[in-house]
């Protein structure tokens, strides 16, 4: 619930087009939504802008599909993370009015059409880093931002982020993913005037030690203007360029 829904309802009461009790049971459920097994903070949007997300990983189905079907009551956008296969079958059971990556194992429940403002340049080191910067890119996307997909760019061939350097300038934020080294990230920075939201992604040989070598270049970059998030965390470098992109684009001062 955003605050225009609150305000809507306020004056549906006052115009005398809602009744008292059907206000209340539309507010009843604010500060959150108690399931026992989850408290669904359904009022995270007013506060921070942004609905809760569901993190799928380590829940149980049955309790994964009872949060959805309470979701779904607010006809809002709905995005999990973290959705296996299995995940994506539970949910299914609940409603089949979903968008669904397998490579990004992010899920769009109850898509709506949005109005999309900015612009996020997605950026990648390699093709096997694109899983996680589609769950960057699919967080953006969903959250109202419109996004540029430049993958296999890294420093390798550097002649290829050359080539598209163009594109990634007309950006508000970038978000840099990458693993091995993790190097494509302070390249970026050293050549755009914009934030970049570095992601160590835990693709690599055994000294990559699952991400860290890649975190550790990253949290050392020699550029500044970069910002780093954890090990294959998509979705955070989403969440947080879209802070950023969302400001810029609506001229927040």
């Amino acid at each position: 619930m955003q605050k225009n829904d609150i305000i809507s309802l306020l004056e549906g009461y006052k115009n005398g087009e809602l009744t008292q009790e059907e206000v209340l049971n539309k507010l009843v459920y604010l500060p959150y939504k108690d399931l026992q097994f989850a408290k669904l903070d359904y009022h995270r949007e007013i506060r921070v802008g942004y609905p809760e997300v569901i993190y799928c990983e380590g829940k149980e189905l049955e309790h994964l599909k009872k949060i959805v079907e309470d979701m779904l009551k607010l006809d809002k956008n709905i995005l999990a993370t973290r959705v296996s296969k299995e995940a994506y079958r539970a949910i299914c059971e609940v409603t089949d009015n979903l968008i669904y990556s397998e490579v990004a194992r992010i899920c769009v429940i109850n898509p709506k059409d949005i109005k999309k403002e900015g612009l996020v340049a997605v950026v990648t080191g390699g093709t096997a880093d694109i899983k996680v910067a589609e769950e960057a890119a699919i967080t953006l996307e969903t959250f109202g931002n419109n996004v540029d997909r430049i993958y296999d760019v890294g420093v390798a061939g550097i002649h290829r982020l050359f080539n598209n350097l163009e594109r990634i300038r007309k950006a508000n934020v970038v978000v840099a993913v990458a693993g091995m080294e993790g190097a494509l990230a302070s390249v970026v920075a050293g050549l755009v005037d914009v934030p970049v939201i570095a992601v160590p992604t835990s693709v690599g040989y055994g000294a990559n030690f699952n991400g860290l070598s890649a975190l550790l270049t990253m949290l050392n970059s020699c550029a500044a203007g970069v910002s780093v998030v954890n090990i294959d965390n998509g979705f955070g470098a989403g969440y947080i360029a879209s802070l950023i992109n969302k400001r810029v684009a609506e001229g927040v001062e």
